[in-house]
């Protein structure tokens, strides 16, 4: 006999449920989060599991990480690819774990991909870097704004930077002052924890040939070629360069019946960091290559700027896909003809 596991994963606990190939419930309880708990719940089940099915919630990793070490096969189902059907009257944390075991036994499981774990950490590190500087901006603009609103002058990021404490008292009335330079100083500490996190991503990534071979590509240096290069993963995992510029949500989203189109799509479908790094990808090397920078302008005279450097983007991704497939470096007649 063949059985199926779904596992409901929330912050403190998980439901676990067990069926058969007739969806006949074997085993079903609610438990702590609890690795040795839940592996021994599942142990006098494991010859006849075929797999066992975890959401892909913020807190996964952990519970994954530990099935999979323990040697179960475990699948990480893709929430935004599963509906329940909507005439449905009552639903619970057991029938959720027991449709991921159903979807499972019909082999009709929409799957997320499992990084190994090295990888993983590394790309949540370049993850916290981007987070450190959208932090850097908000600092930086609260003291534009600051600025401005006192003294009626518009300061640059690069004059901002160079301000000293004389000058924000000179420029700002007393009790503003203390604010001012306690966000001058969050920007000074932050810049020094940013610098610090590129340090350790680029030391750990500088030897992989993935790595290298993105930094081939006009205007992508470390830190774009970093965050394609993790967020990205093995590019096996995608079928063709379609797929892997859909992922980098470098493509359009139509929905279309009886030949009329019904909406936009799902346009939050694919990889969010990939999707800015692609674009910022396509700024700069509009900038830095000459051939680039053509198709470029030539786009953005018949379309908007933003669809002109989402068409480069696409044409980056697509090439990104051949170069790290073929473990070529990049090749820019190839890409833009």
């Amino acid at each position: 006999m063949t059985l199926y596991c779904g596992i409901d994963l929330h912050a403190n606990n998980s439901v676990l449920a067990i069926l058969d190939e007739h969806d006949q419930v074997h085993f079903e309880k609610r438990l702590p989060n609890d690795l040795g708990i839940l592996v021994g719940a599942l142990e006098p089940f494991r010859e006849a599991l075929a797999g066992c099915v975890v959401e892909s919630t913020y807190n996964w990793y952990w519970l994954v990480d530990g099935l999979m070490e323990a040697g179960f096969r475990v699948h990480l189902a893709h929430t935004g690819g599963i509906v329940q059907y909507a005439g449905l009257k009552h639903t619970n944390d057991e029938s959720d774990a027991r449709h991921l075991a159903h979807l499972l036994r019909l082999g009709i499981l929409a799957e997320g991909y499992i990084m190994p774990k090295e990888p993983r950490a590394l790309r949540d590190l370049l993850r916290r870097r981007m987070l450190l500087v959208h932090q850097r901006t908000l600092n930086l603009l609260s003291l534009q704004s600051l600025i401005t609103r006192h003294t009626g002058e518009r300061l640059s990021a690069n004059q901002i930077k160079t301000l000293d404490v004389d000058t924000y008292r000179d420029r700002l009335p007393e009790p503003i002052v203390v604010g001012a330079l306690v966000t001058a100083q969050s920007m000074r500490v932050l810049d020094h924890l940013i610098d610090l996190l590129e340090q350790d991503v680029h030391r750990r990534l500088h030897d992989q040939e993935d790595f290298r071979l993105l930094t081939t590509i006009p205007g992508v240096g470390k830190i774009l070629g970093a965050t394609i290069a993790l967020e990205t993963g093995t590019i096996k995992r995608f079928p063709g360069p379609g797929q892997y510029a859909s992922y980098a949500r470098c493509t359009n989203t139509q929905k279309i019946s009886n030949g009329k189109t019904k909406g936009r799509g799902n346009k939050k479908n694919g990889n969010k960091y990939l999707a800015w790094a692609f674009m910022e990808a396509a700024h700069h090397a509009a900038i830095w290559s000459p051939r680039i920078k053509q198709f470029y302008h030539k786009r953005r005279a018949k379309r908007h700027i933003l669809v002109a450097k989402k068409t480069v983007a696409n044409k980056l991704a697509r090439a990104c896909y051949h170069m790290l497939s073929k473990q070529e470096a990049f090749d820019v007649t190839r890409a833009f003809g």
